[in-house]
């Protein structure tokens, strides 16, 4: 197993874990807050960039993994690898909160999966869409020809943050297959029947923002 591999479960792990986890035994918006679940989230992806972002990057979400794919950054096959890792990482990070969750004696009906809301479908997808595009934008950007050096992990790590600050209350926001698909699928029901628009609608704000990235904003031009 190569070492982009092992760090992409391992980072996708951590902020599934962390980041659901504090949702969840953190009692949600109505306990830690909206600010505290979106800054476990950022803050996940802020001490992973600057762990395993030297080995893979930390895409740790198939929507920037295929953002770079659009972007010719990286090719298809390598891309499919670490889209498969990031899932099992969310997965393994979904199980682990289930055993904590277990373990206490706690339900075990809610891991932080993702749901349309009162929105449904049409409105999740067009936001997720645009809370993706937003994040992703901001990756490609950074981490571009232009990109500011050794500071691009605290600047998405806190863009996450602001994306959560407006998602959780309408989605409680996705931006990242992998994060949508590990509770959802332990969970089931109705979290696995909308599973799809937390899948397509980051994969579109992604691929919109790394088409955006280089054709507006110059990302991969010298």
């Amino acid at each position: 197993m190569s070492k982009k591999v092992i760090a992409e479960i391992i980072g996708t792990f951590v902020l599934v874990l962390f980041g659901t986890g504090t949702a969840v035994l953190g009692g949600g918006a109505e306990g830690v807050g909206i600010l505290g679940v979106a800054f476990a989230f950022g803050l996940s992806i802020v001490a992973m960039a600057y762990t395993i972002g030297v080995v893979s990057g930390c895409h740790v979400n198939p929507a920037v993994t295929i953002s770079m794919i659009v972007n010719k950054r990286m090719d298809v096959k390598e891309g499919l690898v670490y889209i498969i890792s990031q899932i099992v990482g969310a997965i393994l990070g979904s199980l682990t909160l289930q055993y904590f969750l277990s373990t206490s004696k706690l339900a075990t009906d809610n891991l932080g999966q993702n749901s349309f809301g009162d929105l449904g479908a049409v409105g999740a997808f067009i936001a997720e869409t645009i809370l993706t595009f937003v994040f992703v934008l901001v990756i490609v950007t950074v981490t571009g020809k232009h990109g500011i050096n050794k500071m691009e992990g605290l600047i998405i790590g806190f863009t996450l943050i602001l994306i959560h600050l407006l998602g959780i209350p309408l989605t409680g926001t996705s931006v990242n297959p992998a994060r949508s698909i590990g509770p959802a699928l332990l969970v089931g029901g109705e979290a696995l029947s909308q599973l799809w628009v937390f899948i397509v609608a980051p994969i579109v704000g992604g691929a919109l923002a790394a088409l955006v990235g280089k054709f507006v904003l110059s990302s991969e031009e010298a």
